[in-house]
Formats: structure tokens, sequence, C-alpha cells
């Protein structure tokens, strides 16, 4: 008996998109939380919460701030109520599934709605080259003046590992959009 073949995922206009739970839950979990402000990568900005460098009103985080979980996500959807509209008309008749959607808007949560604009995954994508944009996210290995995809010694760099492991399992969910 043979097995059906798997659909792919249907793509639809930027315009009628928004952030799953799904997506939510996954920038939250990469984030993870805290309830002070700390540095999280050598020369960065300070977050609290889940990642946030700005509170709620828009001022940014400063060392010493504390939030709550509750509060917290409200930061959160205070940050993507503000960007992704500006992602969705970023990308005009453009059409993205949704785990394509939930990828570069968790992509947009930690690099800011500035890079996103002058990303060549904006550029692709406006292009309909899905593909090449899934790539590009490649390209977004630094953090705090480090390449983050470097190894000392064959050792992970542990001054920023974690971002080139973010930026990977974002290709990767990409790919599969494919």
């Amino acid at each position: 008996m043979s097995r059906p073949a798997t659909a792919l995922p249907v793509r639809r206009l930027v315009a009628a998109l928004v952030l799953s739970a799904a997506g939510l839950i996954a920038i939250v979990e990469h984030e993870g939380y805290t309830d002070a402000a700390v540095v999280p990568t050598r020369n960065d900005r300070p977050t609290y919460g889940f990642g946030s460098t700005r509170r709620e009103d828009g001022t940014p985080v400063r060392l010493g701030d504390r939030t709550t979980p509750v509060r917290a996500l409200r930061t959160v959807e205070a940050h993507l109520a503000r960007e992704e509209s500006q992602f969705r008309a970023s990308l005009p008749g453009v059409a993205l599934t949704q785990g394509e959607y939930d990828t570069y808007v968790d992509f947009l949560y930690q690099y800011g709605i500035g890079n996103w604009n002058g990303s060549s995954m904006r550029g692709h994508l406006l292009r309909g080259e899905y593909r090449q944009a899934c790539d590009a996210l490649l390209l977004w290995k630094r953090a705090g003046g480090y390449d983050c995809s470097t190894r000392v010694n064959g050792q992970p760099n542990t001054v920023c590992w974690g971002v080139w492991q973010r930026q990977q399992q974002r290709h990767a969910r990409c790919l599969a959009e494919q």
C-alpha cells in the first residue's frame, strides 16, 4: 500500500498572516526568561523577560530593571505589535507559508525591523526566491562584534554560540517549508 504524498505547505499573502501561537512559543522558548536585566552576550544591550531590549512603553531596558512573567509576555506582545505590521508592509504582494512567516518574525524579534528591511532575505522574498531567502538567514551569525559561528580549538565559541545555533535552527525550519 502506498502512502499519500505529503502536500507542500500553502503560501498566503503576508498581509493576511499573523504570528501563530507556535511561533510565539518558539520565540519565548529560544529567548528564555530572566526576571532581572542581563547582558546576554558580550557587548550586547541589556535584556529582560523574554529577550526584550525595550520595556512595554518602548524605552530601553537598563541593568537593574526587573519584570514578571506576565509583564514579560506583554512586552513581547507590544514589541511584536510595533514591528509585525511593519514586517508585513515590507513584503507587498509576497506569499509565505505560516512556517516561513513565523521563522522570519522570529528573526525580526531578535534583530529588529531595521535589520530586516536591509537584509538580503527581504530582497530574495520580494523576487520570489524562497530558498535563497532561507539560505540568507545563515549570513546573520554575528553578535556583539563576534562571529558566533567560529570555533576555538574545535570547541563552540562560548561568547555567542547560541546565536549561531538559533540561526541554524531557523534555517532548518525555513528549508522544511520549501
